[in-house]
């Protein structure tokens, strides 16, 4: 019996998807076949509308960021499952501005593949279609895994910051290599105390021993190479911060955006409490946090644990950080 209060995992998106819809009518509207979310007051001055999706269960990414400043439509798939090209293809042909359409895509295969399907139907059309692939989970940084890094955190940093650019008027070529930019200039680590809780099964994704630690855990519940034994969170966050300070290059004097992200079943006093450690460790890199959002906006349903992200910054880049956004889960 899954302790989720749903009929079943499909219903448990259909519900949420449509409660989601009404708790938001001023801001969003939502087309059930296929499947899609639009904003119902666009930003006026795009060229480019604004694209992206991926599985359910990572709420409020993305549909809780549909909106005036950020994006312009949402594609929900079924938990942890990509959203069918169709439903890609048609949430972009309803939004596509007179310049286009830029996909944010997370570097995982279904999500590649379909949005790739929808971008070459989207061309055919004779809608110019591009793509940013955020990549930024360092877990899998690694030469042996042949997808790469998998798209986590920075999502939301990348659909902020093309968000208050597109607002601008900017092509489609322009945005592109500013997502490719501000992609490549992210990294982020998660761990988790306690795997989400499986929705077919009712059961843990995964068990830990008692004062283990999963260092590197993806947002679907995805192993790491790595258990660890549990320790202060001051020592954790300081061991992760380096890690990506490394990652990225980082040297005193340079400024980064940060996001502590909960992964569903971390309170918000615990993310705070990290959110000081993160602020410690990279004034001992010498590494000033320009900007900061503390909240669970990429979940794992409820997993215990948290994530961390790294952007490089400037200030031209912060200034798009600080434009107006308003969607159901923009809070900073």
């Amino acid at each position: 019996m899954s302790p989720y209060f749903a009929a079943s995992p499909d219903s448990l998106v259909d519900d949420g998807l449509a409660g989601f819809a009404l708790a938001h009518a001023d801001l969003v509207r939502l087309t059930p076949d296929p499947g899609y979310v639009t904003a119902a007051a666009p930003s006026p001055g795009r060229v480019v509308a604004l694209v992206s999706g991926g599985g359910a269960g990572h709420e409020p990414l993305h549909a809780g960021f549909v909106g005036a400043g950020m994006l312009d439509a949402a594609c929900p798939g079924r938990i942890f499952a990509s959203p069918h090209n169709r439903q890609v293809y048609a949430a972009s042909r309803a939004v596509a501005g007179s310049g286009g359409v830029l996909h944010i895509v997370k570097n995982y295969t279904g999500d590649k593949i379909n949005f790739g399907i929808a971008a070459e139907r989207l061309q055919h059309d004779g809608i110019r279609c591009a793509r940013v692939l955020v990549d930024d989970d360092l877990a899998t940084d690694s030469a042996d895994i042949a997808v790469g890094r998998r798209g986590t955190g920075a999502t939301v940093v990348v659909e902020k910051l093309l968000g208050a650019a597109a607002d601008q008027g900017l092509d489609l070529d322009t945005l592109v290599a500013l997502g490719e930019r501000v992609a490549a200039g992210s990294r982020s680590l998660a761990v988790a105390a306690a795997a989400h809780t499986s929705p077919a099964t009712g059961s843990p994704a995964f068990e830990l021993p008692e004062g283990q630690l999963e260092y590197g855990v993806g947002i679907h519940g995805e192993r790491s190479g790595s258990t660890r034994p549990l320790t202060t969170p001051a020592a954790l966050v300081a061991d992760m911060a380096g890690s990506l300070v490394t990652a990225l290059g980082l040297t005193p004097g340079d400024r980064v955006i940060t996001l502590v992200n909960g992964l569903g079943g971390t309170t918000p006093l615990e993310l705070y409490g990290v959110h000081r450690h993160l602020a410690a460790a990279l004034a001992d890199h010498g590494v000033t946090a320009a900007r900061h959002l503390v909240d669970s906006v990429v979940t794992a349903l409820d997993m215990r644990g948290f994530s961390l992200t790294l952007t490089r910054t400037d200030d031209d880049l912060t200034a798009l950080w600080d434009a107006p956004a308003r969607t159901a889960a923009w809070k900073a």
